[in-house]
């Protein structure tokens, strides 16, 4: 067995040892996630993650970790997209708080199964068809355009073609059952609303990975680079969404950044043979331009605070000391 194929081997036995320590031992009773719980779980991922692009520094040297580091950033940037999209989809179906956690960590479970696959189709492509890297490109600017010019979307599961054939296929109890996603009535087995927003979870992370997975193509073609960097910033979305699910809306400007983001990775990709924009360069202006959002946001909702009005205390009669 090759020393490449023992650390691919190793790295998805780390990824599936932390799941399985998540769920199987802090997460094994349904509760509500707190802020401060999903706070300490972020903090957890995200050092995980800078400590992988650490020692692969260290192993192999400090292009492949500038690309790593680029690539987890893109990919975590945008899994924010995702956020706003997983509070629309609980809001609709009122899913209890209780059972988002479960929804999410399978739905995550899902993600990474789909998006490795997804990988290495791309990085076969690319390898065999070279000029398939314009139309990622092309369709990355394409994206980019069309995010930063459309307005907030609804969420609409009864368009969505998967749920429809999950009620075609499978009778679907009228209440939640607990954090069951199956449950069998009079002999019958029975899929519960659950199981229709896992669907609904699942279904809209692929939208969001035709969008995604070719942007870090842009930074690296090497399939583990790729597939590592996804695999981190994927592993911490779940934590991310209890955070910030309570202040999506403030951050208004997040998504010209993630549009802006993308258009920038087209035009890298669509210019490579051209010129090839380095690396390091990359890295800061992805940074600065998350950054210009998430500033312009939070100044916004600032002044929005300021200028709302004030409760005036009446002049009479006089405040009693």
């Amino acid at each position: 067995m090759s020393p490449t194929t023992l650390v691919w081997i190793g790295f998805n036995i780390f990824v599936l040892a932390m799941l399985a320590l998540d769920l199987g031992i802090f997460n094994r009773k349904a509760h509500v996630v707190s802020t401060k719980e999903a706070g300490i779980w972020v903090s957890v991922w995200v050092t995980l993650a800078l400590i992988f692009g650490v020692g692969l520094y260290f192993l192999r040297g400090s292009e492949p970790a500038l690309q790593y580091f680029t690539g987890y950033i893109i990919e975590y940037t945008l899994s924010m997209d995702n956020i706003f999209v997983f509070v629309l989809i609980f809001s609709y179906f009122a899913v209890p708080a209780i059972y988002q956690h479960r929804v999410l960590f399978w739905g995550i479970l899902g993600a990474l199964v789909m998006r490795g696959t997804m990988i290495f189709a791309g990085a076969a492509l690319i390898k065999q068809f070279h000029w398939i890297i314009y139309v990622f490109g092309a369709f990355l600017i394409f994206t980019g355009i069309r995010m930063a010019t459309s307005k907030n979307e609804e969420v609409h599961p009864e368009r969505n073609p998967l749920i429809k054939m999950v009620r075609r296929l499978l009778p679907v109890t009228n209440d939640y059952e607990g954090s069951h996603f199956f449950v069998r009535r009079n002999g019958v087995r029975m899929a519960t609303p659950l199981f229709v927003v896992l669907v609904m979870v699942e279904s809209t992370d692929l939208v969001f990975a035709i969008d995604s997975i070719p942007a870090i193509f842009a930074v690296t073609t090497d399939p583990f680079i790729v597939y590592t960097s996804n695999v981190f910033a994927i592993l911490g979305l779940r934590s991310l969404y209890f955070v910030l699910r309570g202040a999506v809306d403030k951050f208004h400007y997040l998504k010209l950044s993630l549009a802006a983001v993308l258009t920038f990775v087209g035009a890298k990709m669509v210019l490579t043979d051209v010129y090839k924009i380095p690396i390091v360069l990359s890295l800061l202006v992805i940074v600065a331009l998350i950054g210009i959002g998430i500033g312009a946001s939070l100044i916004r909702d600032r002044r929005k605070a300021s200028q709302a009005p004030q409760h005036q205390q009446p002049a009479w009669p006089p405040p009693t000391e």
